[in-house]
């Protein structure tokens, strides 16, 4: 198993003790990693409401190449677009997630095939599967029997969540075809109804208390 530095051991010791901030992931290639600017505060306001969780109501920003992400238990992506990791920032993410990180990444509708290719430079030896719909993820504090909801339509494909899991532990969760950041968006944004945003603000919600608590 591969050893890590003792400063990135000494720098996740500050996630012990800020276990309730969580950050946007700006990446580079030129994606919009900035999309829905509503969505993770709103998640946040429903989590500190719903699940008794003590988030900071602001999301910080961290750059995929830096030494910050070791702040943050939790860290969401997304996008509508490209999407590039240089080999050094695909080193960074990784020792990140393999020393206790969680990456939540929500297709904003068009970064698939984008994303795919730069997950193999992160995981070269680990490959993605699909989530079953019986993963403790989709009944951790809300039952979703079915897996992952639907929330936009896009190109009427079905909603599918993929994971990457190191030693047991989810670490990487990559849902697509759902678009669960629109759902959390402000209501006029989108104009979905409350029986849909209810839906992707309980699934953000199992979400975030699983990444905290495993």
């Amino acid at each position: 198993m591969k050893k890590f530095p003792i400063l990135f051991l000494f720098l996740w010791s500050f996630v012990l003790s800020n276990a309730q901030e969580i950050a946007i992931l700006q990446y580079g290639g030129g994606g919009d990693w900035y999309s829905n600017p509503t969505a993770l505060p709103n998640l946040i306001q429903f989590c500190n409401s719903q699940v008794n969780t003590a988030i900071e109501a602001q999301p910080a920003t961290v750059a995929s190449s830096s030494v910050d992400l070791f702040d943050y238990p939790f860290i969401h992506m997304t996008g509508h677009g490209n999407v590039f990791f240089s080999a050094e920032e695909a080193e960074n993410l990784r020792m990140y997630l393999l020393s206790g990180g969680f990456l939540h990444i929500d297709d904003n509708y068009g970064m698939d095939p984008y994303l795919r290719k730069e997950l193999v430079k992160i995981f070269p030896d680990i490959e993605l599967k699909e989530l079953p719909g019986n993963h403790p993820i989709f009944n951790y504090k809300y039952r979703f029997p079915e897996g992952l909801p639907k929330i936009h339509e896009h190109n009427n494909l079905r909603p599918q969540a993929f994971g990457i899991t190191y030693e047991g532990r989810l670490v990487l969760l990559y849902t697509y075809e759902s678009d669960l950041g629109d759902g959390w968006e402000n209501p006029e944004i989108h104009n979905d109804p409350e029986e849909v945003r209810l839906k992707a603000l309980r699934m953000g919600a199992n979400i975030i208390t699983y990444a905290f608590e495993n």
